[in-house]
């Protein structure tokens, strides 16, 4: 096994690894304990009650956190004509058609995520293998095609975060910095709970948040009372 380092291990002191503590006070114990070279990222991990392999358990969806993510989101949009004119104007950093699907291809993707309007989807379509394994497959019900690139783009440079349950239940999302305010990063989670619970599948039975967990890049988690979180009855 791996050791840990100084740095971890200090900043697991005071931690019970086994206590389930209030959404604020996890957050301020993470904050308190992100102490590395770099503005850590703050982590979320919720643990469903789903089987994500059926597809009636399958949960996925888009959020806009209120307080932003804290980081800087490369935005590649798929259109032509005014739609392009458009984008660029809203700040997408990468706009193509054709000539992007090339890049593509040839693996030069220097972007966090991809919108595309829908006359383009038959050119993005055939980069699914591409796109796909890597999350960043634009999609209708995400918000990620669609004819208005304006409020896309503007809405994946000011926070929006997409979430996708994990095989073994998890979602897994980044809800800002160390450096946010506790109640920036409050809000935030409180937000991504809120679009987890908006989320649920018809599929999902008995209690649907079964646990959960923050962290930051470099410390350790802090486990969370997920009555706290108000989550649902159990059905």
């Amino acid at each position: 096994m791996a050791r840990k380092g100084k740095r971890y291990t200090a900043a697991q002191e005071g931690i019970d690894r086994d206590a389930q503590v209030s959404l604020e006070d996890a957050i301020k114990a993470v904050k308190a304990r992100a102490v590395a070279r770099f503005d850590e990222t703050v982590e979320m991990a919720v643990n469903l009650g789903v089987d994500p392999r059926h597809a009636d358990q399958m949960v996925r969806g888009v959020v806009q956190l209120p307080n932003g993510t804290g980081k800087t989101v490369r935005v590649a949009v798929f259109a032509k004509g005014d739609k392009a004119d458009e984008a660029t104007a809203a700040g997408a950093d990468i706009v193509g058609a054709e000539d992007l699907a090339e890049r593509v291809q040839a693996g030069d993707m220097p972007f966090d995520t991809v919108i595309a309007t829908p006359d383009m989807m038959p050119v993005v379509g055939r980069l699914g293998k591409v796109l796909g394994p890597r999350g960043l497959m634009p999609n209708p019900k995400l918000g990620t095609v669609t004819p208005n690139v304006k409020e896309a783009v503007a809405a994946a440079k000011g926070g929006q975060v997409t979430f996708r349950v994990e095989k073994a239940g998890i979602v897994h999302a980044g809800i800002g910095k160390a450096s946010f305010t506790e109640e920036q990063l409050l809000g935030n989670a409180r937000s991504l709970v809120e679009a987890l619970l908006k989320a649920k599948p018809a599929g999902a039975k008995g209690q649907y948040l079964k646990r959960a967990a923050v962290s930051s890049t470099m410390g350790p988690g802090v486990k969370i009372d997920i009555s706290t979180l108000n989550p649902q009855p159990a059905a």
